[in-house]
């Protein structure tokens, strides 16, 4: 952690001519911004990956059809091609799990009072009128909703309500241009598994229908994340949720 201090202070120092006050901030920002590099040929890799089983899900459809009746040969055969196309169904999850030490580093760091055996100096550093070691409720019990810190959260807010908004709608043509497979088929050759024999649309993996509702509103659980972090914890969340809507953005275009 002493370590840890001592990269984000030296960050603060040297963007201090530019960001002044708030330099501690620009300089979480920019942390930020340097861990997303570093993960971003796990992102495009991720990427590649989905386009990848966009383009198999003919094929699997294939096999669904080929091995209605034995779910163990099907569930085999799909592992097969996957593994002959070099793809890994948990290749999405990489970018996001490898940031979470990040997260939580800054979490730590901005949540002691001491760092190393002494008082943790970062803890004075603002954005704007906020301490970035404090939290939204702190804001609404100091001034209130308008007062310096709580305007402060009202933009952080507003900022992180239209990154939503755009990654609903990015998500939603996303899932629309690349739907989601049903778990089986029907056992009279149609796509599904139909409670009665016959063919039909079918039923999906179970719980399958509730995660396609709830994705596209993934985004906006970062807007409790803001505000229930320290505020340098939720400038990592948001620079990062930013940086991932206009990533998806470009990749999955």
């Amino acid at each position: 952690m002493s370590v840890f201090a001592s990269l984000v202070e030296h960050l603060a120092d040297l963007l201090q001519p530019l960001f002044g006050a708030s330099a501690a901030a620009a300089a979480i920002v920019l942390f930020t911004a340097l861990v997303r590099l570093l993960v971003h040929p796990l992102s495009r890799a991720a990427a590649r990956g989905q386009k990848a089983r966009t383009r198999l899900q003919p094929r699997i459809a294939e096999l669904r059809r080929k091995h209605a009746n034995n779910p163990e040969k099907l569930q085999r055969a799909v592992l097969e091609l996957h593994a002959e196309e070099k793809v890994s169904p948990l290749s999405g999850c990489l970018p996001s799990l490898c940031q979470i030490p990040a997260f939580f580093l800054l979490y730590h760091l901005f949540s002691s009072s001491t760092i190393g055996g002494r008082a943790n100096e970062l803890l004075s550093h603002q954005l704007l009128a906020a301490p970035l070691g404090r939290r939204w409720a702190d804001a609404l019990g100091d001034g209130g909703p308008v007062g310096g810190a709580g305007l402060v959260y009202v933009a952080l807010f507003a900022f992180v309500t239209g990154v939503a908004v755009f990654s609903y709608r990015l998500t939603k043509r996303t899932m629309a241009e690349q739907p989601m497979l049903p778990a089986g088929v029907g056992r009279g050759g149609g796509a599904g598994v139909g409670r009665g024999g016959g063919g039909g649309d079918g039923e999906q993996v179970p719980g399958l229908g509730a995660i396609t509702k709830v994705m596209p509103f993934m985004s906006f659980f970062t807007l409790v994340t803001v505000a229930v972090v320290p505020l340098a914890a939720a400038l990592y969340v948001v620079t990062s949720t930013t940086w991932s809507a206009v990533e998806r953005a470009v990749l999955y275009r």
